[in-house]
């Protein structure tokens, strides 16, 4: 009943104009980046980040970075079907039979499907999210230093083991990412690190820096640097046909399950410290092809295999933000972000945040709600507006955001040294992206790196620096043996295909999530 009576006022909140304004042009914006081939909601969050924190009002800016979240999500279907380019990496799965689906001829009902589940699986996993949040927050209530810094050091790890090919690669990209969270002076000894005597270094890189040039300008430059092998042809729409919302009393009764046990896998996995959508989509897409009835069509365009993905997709992102708001544990790339934003305005998410600033987290969550029909009512009607959308030239594009991420970072320090930092960070992050060192460890790393450390000396503090505290408090061992876990957890497929003599299988990976 709280529970309800805090959305209600969640709602109130929302519903003034300035703030629907603010969910307008999130949804709107984060359609449009959703919609290009390559660009995720980290970027767009990042290239934004500088401008939105001029607006001096957390609750508008951070229901617009939610739409932007939530339209990028709903975007990528876009450019995934038309395109088979996915705009993140979630996107994945449902490019796979609704790419195949729009060369039969049938894009309108893949792009239904694909709009219509993304808008059921949101709802029900915002409902989820509003019931869930608050028992969440009361629970962290009882954490400890210790069982922080363990639940810091969960997220990283995992998130580092489960994202990229590379084990190793990812434990590095995440030791770059706790090396720029070091920089700058102490608080404990007040002694400089790693300035090298640069004096605009002693205040430490500033984060809105670091994730315009790990997102903003690497991801620009290693996209323009692959600007021939996208591929350009856009598949055609086919005129619209009977039924209702484009999708014929058959579609509309292969998709409405799918949908269901698309958001039932969706909003637990993404509220994991597991690298964000990819397994739950991925998850979603095996088990509508193992229940198919018509197993010739997967391959050639299965209407399962976009509906189940994509309320996968859009139930995750739900499922981030309890982690988020509850723990100010972020899950995914974005979600640091995100994380970022509250930081700037004073604010830490976590079970404070609940009791100081109820107006703010209610007004988010009812926001979703409000996103949602914004979403579907962008998504289905203004369809060809997309397709335009993707026929903009990409040098032009390109070009454009590297001048606003510039401008942006120069706006908020008005310092020429943060702008060579952030073209430096998107340099490295370009031969990351090429020598396939994953992203989502970097920021993870500088937004958990500080924390982690500060919960590490308090325990150390309160524990007169016996060590034992760590294993002596049976939350901060649990989570501590499933951090050393989720190290073995990708070698787990060649593990089990090797006891069952099947031969050397894969390991277990997933993409950055965007």
């Amino acid at each position: 009943m709280n529970s309800i009576m805090d959305l209600l006022s969640g709602f109130e909140t929302v519903l003034s104009p300035q703030n629907l304004l603010y969910a307008a042009i999130g949804v709107t914006i984060g359609t449009l980046v959703g919609v290009l081939p390559g660009i995720g909601p980290a970027l767009t969050i990042a290239l934004l980040l500088p401008v939105a924190l001029r607006l001096d009002d957390p609750t508008g800016t951070l229901i617009m970075f939610a739409g932007i979240y939530a339209g990028a999500m709903y975007g990528g279907s876009t450019t995934s079907i038309l395109l088979n380019t996915p705009g993140e990496s979630a996107s994945v799965a449902t490019s796979i039979e609704g790419y195949q689906m729009a060369r039969r001829g049938r894009a309108r009902s893949a792009l239904a499907t694909a709009a219509i589940g993304s808008f059921v699986a949101g709802t029900i996993s915002t409902v989820l999210l509003a019931f869930v949040a608050a028992p969440m927050a009361s629970l962290a209530v009882t954490f400890r230093a210790s069982d922080y810094f363990a639940l810091a050091v969960l997220a990283m790890v995992t998130v580092t083991a489960m994202v990229g090919a590379s084990l190793v690669r990812g434990l590095m990209s995440l030791t770059f990412g706790l090396f720029l969270g070091l920089i700058g002076i102490d608080s404990l000894t007040g002694q400089a690190r790693f300035t090298f005597g640069v004096p605009e270094l002693l205040d430490g890189v500033d984060i809105v820096t670091i994730i315009v040039g790990l997102f903003a300008i690497g991801e620009t430059l290693y996209l323009a640097s692959r600007l021939k092998t996208l591929p350009d042809t856009v598949a055609p729409l086919e005129p619209a046909g009977k039924g209702f919302a484009w999708l014929s009393r058959e579609d509309w009764s292969r998709s409405w399950r799918p949908w269901l046990r698309g958001t039932a896998l969706g909003f637990p996995f993404g509220a994991l410290p597991s690298g964000g959508a990819e397994i739950p989509t991925f998850m979603s897409y095996t088990l509508e092809k193992r229940r198919s009835k018509r197993p010739s069509e997967w391959g050639h365009g299965a209407i399962e295999g976009v509906a189940g993905p994509e309320a996968a997709n859009n139930a995750s992102f739900s499922g981030v933000l309890v982690p988020l708001l509850t723990l100010g544990i972020p899950t995914s790339a974005t979600a640091a972000v995100m994380l970022a934003a509250f930081g700037y305005f004073d604010l830490s998410p976590g079970p404070q945040l609940f009791e100081k600033s109820p107006t703010l987290v209610w007004g988010l969550i009812a926001s979703l709600f409000i996103g949602n029909v914004m979403l579907l009512a962008l998504n289905l009607p203004m369809i060809r507006i997309w397709v335009k959308v993707l026929q903009i030239p990409r040098p032009l594009l390109y070009t454009g955001i590297l001048v606003f991420a510039t401008l942006g970072v120069y706006a908020v320090s008005g310092s020429v040294v943060d702008v060579l930092i952030a073209f430096a960070i998107g340099v490295v992050a370009v031969f990351m992206r090429h020598f396939e060192f994953p992203i989502a460890p970097v920021i993870l790393g500088v937004i958990l790196g500080p924390m982690m450390e500060i919960q590490f000396r308090r325990t150390l503090l309160l524990s007169d620096n016996d060590l034992t505290v760590f294993v002596r408090r049976p939350l901060t061992l649990v989570l501590l043996l499933l951090a050393v876990a989720a190290l073995g957890l990708p070698h787990l497929p060649r593990l089990v295909a090797r006891v069952r003599g099947r031969g050397d299988a894969r390991r277990l990976a997933f993409g950055d999530e965007d």
